[in-house]
């Protein structure tokens, strides 16, 4: 199946390069078709999210009533996620779909001819940042090393982007976490294929701007809704019934 799949990707890259007139083109024309397709996915994604965002003060609530009761808490969890129609692993959908294509790219490069470049900026799609620096030093590496730098800043720009309505403890673990990954994303760009870093690059540039265009306004608009709902909801009272002992008897 995963070589049929590669057989498949190569051929569709071919096609697109001889229309085009350039691998590299062809690179983000697919990587294009994989945006488009999970954009549905992706918005109804971010519109969970916003929901959720505006219904934090009653989850909350939720895990602070259950605190000494994990069993409860978990179950009220599971109740709350089920009527507010949200799906914490949503969000690793879009991605999913996504990282075939990614992998893939790896052994499509293998068979693809070493003069397939993009444009006159990456001389060979399928050489890498070290292979490149093997070849021809710094200057025969530089484009490569380039698009690796880019490789990184892109996986922390969009996590920088989310650091909206977080608290104070929220940002400075996901700037952390958003160091460490650039920086293992650099360690593991170097060796990577250019259509690698031109297929992710490209997808990144494209989530950021979607992020800032588009995102945004469904999150703001989902969340003005949600709370204008919450707003209108009638207050519940949680009543907590006491348990009737039964009576002692009287002693004669």
């Amino acid at each position: 199946m995963w070589d049929w799949f590669i057989n498949f990707l190569t051929g569709i890259l071919a096609q697109l390069a001889a229309l085009t007139g350039d691998w590299g083109l062809a690179v983000i024309v697919i990587t294009f078709i994989m945006r488009l397709i999970v954009m549905p996915l992706q918005t109804r994604s971010t519109q969970s999210s916003a929901r959720m965002q505006a219904l934090q003060p009653q989850l909350m609530e939720i895990q602070q009533r259950y605190a000494n009761d994990p069993e409860r808490q978990a179950d009220e969890m599971r109740k709350f996620y089920a009527e507010n129609k949200f799906n914490p692993l949503g969000g690793c959908l879009p991605l999913l779909i996504q990282m075939p294509v990614f992998f893939a790219l790896f052994a499509v490069m293998k068979k693809v001819p070493e003069t397939a470049h993009f444009l006159n900026i990456m001389p060979s799609l399928s050489q890498s940042a070290a292979g490149a620096w093997a070849a021809g030093g710094f200057s025969g590496a530089l484009v490569y090393i380039l698009f690796d730098i880019a490789f990184g800043v892109m996986t922390f720009i969009p996590m920088v982007m989310n650091l909206q309505n977080t608290t104070e403890d929220q940002r400075q673990q996901t700037l952390i976490m958003g160091v460490v990954m650039s920086i293992m994303m650099l360690w593991f760009g170097w060796t990577c294929p250019g259509a690698v870093l031109l297929y992710y690059v490209t997808s990144a540039l494209w989530q950021t701007i979607q992020q800032k265009v588009v995102t945004q306004r469904v999150m703001d608009k989902v969340k003005a809704e949600t709370e204008e709902k919450l707003k209108n909801q009638p207050v519940k009272i949680d009543v907590v019934r006491k348990e009737h002992k039964p009576r002692p008897k009287k002693k004669h």
